[in-house]
């Protein structure tokens, strides 16, 4: 009897692991119908993430998928609007001392933590205060918590009293030195507000048991298989005519990992709208000058938006390696004739379906102050190209240069070569993995890669920082160093005069292309497909996912 007993709960265990996740994807449906009254259908927001999220942790919101779900669970001091400006979240006003130092917050009365076993007594959310914005900027640096987003204040804050609870509502941050785009960085997901008593209740299953005060709380995480929020119908923010936000009263997200599994799940209607298209389906549903296909018109709809993404080829400058002594690139007459060399108008049209913008500029994207559209430092000019190569000696016979990239970019880097050699150069490809160049663009090991950097907040000084000579690697991977521009960028980031701050960034920008460290490709663009029956559902620059003024009408 104990054998057959003992064989049943084997078999019974046996199938639970089998059907478990079956059987959540079941009871995610229901909970999704479950928000429904008798008379009204609920409205859910279904999207899908590839790539999973790894943390419902703020502290860990190092990518898109996590920045994305946290920004629905919690709330920072300032956020960025629409119009890519810090305004006021959490904090209704802010101070700024005269010497740039110190910044002072006052902080809104009617914010509440969602509901949690971790508050004593009845386990309702408790109003935040100042002294949770001390515990969570603290948390942030502190080596125990391991943040991979400690870098935002690093060597900026005072290092005996940084973050100050000065009351209940007012909360100070202490510079070391002035730096004017702090206030992007404290709308960073990574500075979103979390209550101590919740942090140690959970310890490390923190992680999975979110307690924030944003518009939608956690109902249930199945890694892998599904994740479900709710309205939190505590939530402070209102819209203009005095309607509680948000609109939605849930969140499914789904984790096919799959784009062309999701892309599917799109034409199906049963996920509301996909980031970006997988490229085995860009043809079918896009022209090459990135509109709508005639037979996809009324049944999707297409959300096209300029994204603080640049693509570009870097090159590492870094004298004492001797990947750069023995390389044509240590010349700067040849980096300038790679500038010259690439037509990325052909480029975009023929890899990337036009969408985004050929990037004839400088490193600063379009969408910024201090985008300049007049600067045309590498429009395409072929014979300029071939010219500047034979000045730099090179009439024929040129040594070989690798490019590296990974993967995903290989038909680029086969583009990229093709328009090169056009010019005359000798260019070769090397593949590998994503980690391991990353690892050899750190290490310098590498003297011409791809690259891509996407802003975390709304300001220029985002992308200059990448060439500031004081910066390791990452994020100076070109291991740039010019004295001029260093000493227009530390002007700059104490300068609270936006118009001159700004003509700062633009000269610093010129120079910085002169001398060729980066060769841009392109401008990134949002692209989101969206099915009809979403309403005030909107791309942003930062491409945040913004769901407080959702609506659906299915």
């Amino acid at each position: 009897m104990t054998k057959t007993l003992l064989k049943i709960n084997l078999l019974f265990v046996f199938l639970i692991k089998r059907i478990y996740p079956i059987l959540f994807l079941i009871m995610s449906v229901g909970l999704c119908a479950c928000y429904q009254d008798k008379e009204v259908q609920r409205k859910i927001f279904r999207y899908n993430e590839t790539a999973g999220i790894t943390s419902l942790d703020p502290a860990f919101a190092r990518n898109q998928a996590n920045m994305w779900i946290v920004h629905q669970l919690y709330n920072t001091l300032v956020e960025v609007n629409d119009k890519m400006e810090i305004v006021p979240s959490l904090a209704s006003r802010w101070q700024v001392s005269k010497d740039g130092k110190e910044w002072t917050f006052t902080l809104r009365n009617d914010v509440f933590f969602h509901d949690s076993p971790a508050f004593r007594g009845d386990g309702k959310g408790r109003r935040l205060t100042a002294k949770d914005v001390e515990y969570s900027f603290n948390r942030i640096i502190d080596p125990a918590t391991a943040s991979p987003g400690a870098w935002i204040f690093n060597n900026r804050v005072d290092e005996q009293h940084p973050f100050v609870a000065l009351n209940d509502s007012v909360f100070r941050i202490k510079l070391k030195v002035a730096f004017h785009p702090i206030l992007g960085i404290l709308s960073m997901q990574y500075c979103s507000i979390v209550p101590q008593e919740a942090v140690l209740y959970y310890g490390t299953s923190f992680r999975n048991n979110p307690v924030g005060s944003g518009p939608f709380c956690l109902v249930k995480w199945v890694e892998g298989q599904a994740l479900i929020c709710k309205k939190n119908v505590h939530y402070f923010e209102k819209d203009e005519v005095g309607n509680s936000l948000p609109y939605l009263d849930g969140i499914h997200v789904s984790f096919a990992d799959s784009k062309a599994t999701e892309f599917l799940l799109f034409r199906q209607g049963k996920l509301d709208f996909i980031n970006d298209i997988d490229a085995s389906f860009k043809d079918e549903v896009l022209t090459r000058s990135g509109n709508l296909r005639k037979e996809w018109n009324g049944k999707v709809l297409l959300n096209k938006h300029p994204y603080f993404n640049i693509e570009y080829l870097g090159i590492s400058l870094d004298t004492a390696k001797p990947v750069f002594q023995q390389s044509p690139l240590r010349l700067k007459k040849v980096r300038q004739a790679m500038q010259y060399a690439i037509d990325k108008n052909r480029l975009m049209l023929y890899l990337r379906n036009s969408i985004g913008t050929p990037a004839y500029s400088g490193f600063i994207p379009i969408g910024f102050p201090a985008f300049d559209s007049s600067f045309h430092p590498n429009q395409y000019n072929l014979e300029r190209a071939k010219k500047l190569l034979i000045e730099a000696g090179y009439h024929r016979d040129m040594p070989a240069i690798v490019l590296n990239t990974i993967p995903q970019y290989a038909n680029l880097g086969v583009f990229i070569i093709n328009e090169l050699e056009k010019a005359g150069m000798n260019v070769q490809l090397n593949v590998m993995q994503k980690s391991l160049l990353l690892q050899q663009m750190a290490a310098g090991d590498i003297n011409f890669f791809r690259g891509s950097w996407i802003a975390d907040y709304p300001d220029a000084e985002n992308y200059l920082s990448v060439f500031y000579g004081d910066n390791p690697a990452p994020p100076n991977y070109t291991r740039y160093r010019n004295k001029l521009f260093d000493e227009w960028y530390k002007t700059a980031v104490i300068t609270p005069d936006d118009g001159v701050r700004i003509a700062l960034y633009k000269r610093m920008d010129s120079l910085m292309m002169d001398d060729a460290p980066v060769i841009p490709l392109w401008y990134d663009m949002v692209l989101h497909l969206v099915n009809p029956w979403v309403k005030n559902f909107h791309p942003n620059s930062l491409n945040l996912l913004e769901l407080r003024r959702v609506m659906k009408e299915k």
